[in-house]
């Protein structure tokens, strides 16, 4: 309806990453380009990931909360190195590449899986399938858009195939992960903790009372950590997604 009223309109622009919020199909039949900038915030989206998952390793938010309340523990807070982990990146696009390039520093081995990119493997990355992925990886991040494949592909069946109780990240898209399922495997100690910059229904205001007290359960989990899609919101990302677009339109150099 939107794109029906924009009787002179040429192109629709996503600040960041991915076109889910644009009907695509209806603008190309209408000869609208659709265009976005994942360049401009890939670095903000993989550094944050590699901050939710140092700080859930690594007790953070627990221990500050605990010492704020006149508790000084340590043993019970005692961490997890990063370093000589397998990590496995599903999504190898501009977010993925740039969160294994801030990887290659930790000494972990990484795992990458696209469905539609070949050939990106080299001494620091290796291409693997999401089979070896769930067999090996003690740390799995989602990069992937919000599609009709990749909709619900972090539910039940991805998380019984896990085989060394890995942390979660998905600073993707909500729809990527099944929340409940994620609830489920958490329960069964099929993954060790997840970080979500994501969520399902991002809307709080509009929540089912279901949605709901799903969120409160992953609120109140202490091995699950949420922020508010904040991972590609940076100041610097702020700029540079805007200036990917004009480029892209050719209005800037």
């Amino acid at each position: 309806e939107m794109i029906e009223k924009g009787s002179s309109l040429e192109w629709i622009a996503r600040l960041g990453s991915g076109t889910d919020h644009i009907d695509t199909s209806f603008a190309a039949s209408k000869n609208i380009r659709c265009i976005s900038s994942p360049e401009g915030n890939c670095q903000a989206v993989a550094e944050h990931a590699l901050g939710m998952l140092l700080s859930m390793m690594n007790n953070m938010c627990r221990a500050n909360g605990q010492i704020r309340e006149g508790q000084w523990l340590r043993d019970e807070n005692r961490g997890i190195e990063l370093s000589g982990k397998t990590v496995g990146i599903i999504g190898y696009g501009h977010t993925g590449s740039a969160f294994a390039q801030l990887l290659s520093s930790f000494g972990v081995e990484i795992l990458a899986y696209d469905k539609y990119k070949f050939g990106f493997g080299d001494g620091r990355v290796h291409e693997a399938s999401l089979e070896q992925i769930g067999r090996y990886a003690d740390v799995i991040s989602f990069h992937v858009p919000l599609t009709s494949e990749t909709a619900g592909m972090a539910g039940p069946a991805f998380f019984d195939s896990l085989q060394r109780m890995p942390w979660i990240i998905n600073t993707s898209r909500g729809g990527v992960l099944d929340e409940e399922a994620l609830l489920h495997a958490l329960h069964k100690g099929q993954v060790r903790g997840a970080c979500l910059d994501v969520l399902e229904n991002e809307d709080l205001s509009s929540l089912t009372d279901l949605q709901r007290q799903r969120l409160e359960r992953l609120g109140n989990h202490p091995a699950v950590m949420l922020t508010p899609h904040i991972a590609g919101y940076t100041e610097e990302s702020f700029y540079k997604v805007s200036h990917f677009i004009l480029q892209k339109l050719g209005l800037v150099v």
